[in-house]
């Protein structure tokens, strides 16, 4: 069923968005919430009751999930929604912390205001939490996923995965990285279990499986958006563009500057989804954004300045692993349990994508430049 966002608004009383908690009458007490009337809720069921009040019926409600790949007992003093339990899962996850220090598109820039995965996941969740609470839906689900798509994404950007995808034989994709990591690698090889909609919607950021939730395809979309736009502004800082470069055509239609161009498509695809009941932009919008996209990859994701040191990171990596391959005893301790019912191949996969850059040359520094001698004489 089609159901067009801008009839949800319509619908809500006038007045309703200036709702506050309080207005309810409650009082706290031992992390529930005691009604007059005698009923008795956590904060996690009243947030969940309030999200049926104040959300698009489109939403991925909380309640509604279709649960984790572990069960979990549910805990009396629970304050959060499972998808707010996901975005504190993920930020105080190892993997996450990894993020910055793992390239966006520069290798190891010189400089301090180049964007890493970090700052680019950060852009990411900003924008999809724009477009999703405009839209009515859940905030919560969109920064879960937005925090957590990026998980998997190997050291030198997409040229780590382009080496490992040599190394292995087969296709590296960091979404499918992404989703391994809060699956299998986290805690210890115990995963975070996160849930079904935040994990369905990491491994749809990006290739041909779209998520099924509104919010997943928002951080898609919002992905999409992000680094187009960021890679243009570290791209000029670079010297490799002027704004100038930037096609007419394009400018014409989404602007002229980095803030100009994102509010374009983020307004655009508040406007035009609330109409036609999907995730989309107008044709012209969409059009303009596929054409700024080929022309970042004409003259920056293939350009010989940015990428001129591919070659050697892809190399570094196929050392790297084939090291370990031949010397499997020396890879950390927390990795040897995973050899015996993974195989050697996908454990030093794992291992070398988790990888940061520069995590990655002083590994391979440490074992493969001779190191100089601390001798008198």
């Amino acid at each position: 069923m089609c159901f067009v966002f801008d009839t949800f608004f319509k619908s809500i009383p006038k007045g309703y968005h200036n709702y506050q908690l309080s207005t309810v009458h409650c009082q706290l007490n031992n992390n529930s919430i005691n009604y007059a009337r005698g009923d008795i809720m956590t904060v996690k069921e009243e947030l969940e009751r309030l999200e049926h009040r104040r959300l698009n019926p489109l939403a991925a409600f909380a309640d509604k999930s279709q649960g984790r790949p572990r069960y979990e007992e549910p805990r009396e003093e629970d304050v959060r929604t499972c998808y707010q339990r996901d975005i504190d899962r993920i930020v105080h996850s190892k993997a996450f912390r990894r993020l910055m220090h793992k390239t966006q598109v520069f290798l190891q820039p010189e400089g301090d205001h180049y964007r890493t995965r970090m700052t680019h996941t950060l852009e990411v969740s900003r924008i999809a939490g724009t477009i999703t609470r405009a839209l009515g839906l859940n905030e919560d689900l969109s920064e879960a996923i937005a925090m957590g798509h990026d998980l998997g994404h190997t050291p030198f950007g997409h040229a780590g995965e382009a080496a490992l995808s040599q190394c292995m034989g087969k296709p590296f994709h960091h979404n499918e990285q992404s989703l391994r990591v809060v699956d299998v690698l986290e805690k210890d090889g115990q995963g975070l279990n996160l849930t079904y909609e935040v994990r369905m919607g990491i491994v749809g950021h990006t290739g041909e499986t779209w998520p099924e939730t509104l919010e997943g395809q928002i951080v898609r979309r919002s992905d999409q958006i992000a680094y187009v736009n960021h890679d243009i502004d570290d791209a000029i800082r670079a010297g490799i563009l002027t704004n100038d470069d930037l096609p007419r055509d394009i400018t014409d239609i989404l602007g002229d500057t980095h803030r100009d161009r994102i509010n374009t498509l983020v307004t655009d695809m508040i406007r035009t989804s609330r109409e036609a009941g999907a995730i989309c932009l107008t044709p012209q919008v969409e059009k303009s954004l596929k054409d700024l996209r080929s022309f970042m990859f004409e003259r920056v994701y293939r350009n010989p300045v940015a990428k001129g040191e591919e070659s050697k990171a892809k190399a570094m990596l196929a050392r790297l692993f084939e090291y370990y391959i031949a010397h499997p005893e020396t890879l950390p301790e927390d990795f040897q349990p995973q050899l015996s019912f993974d195989g050697m191949e996908r454990t030093v996969c794992d291992y070398i994508a988790g990888m940061t850059d520069n995590y990655a040359v002083d590994k391979y520094k440490e074992i493969f430049i001779p190191m100089g001698w601390n001798v008198r004489g």
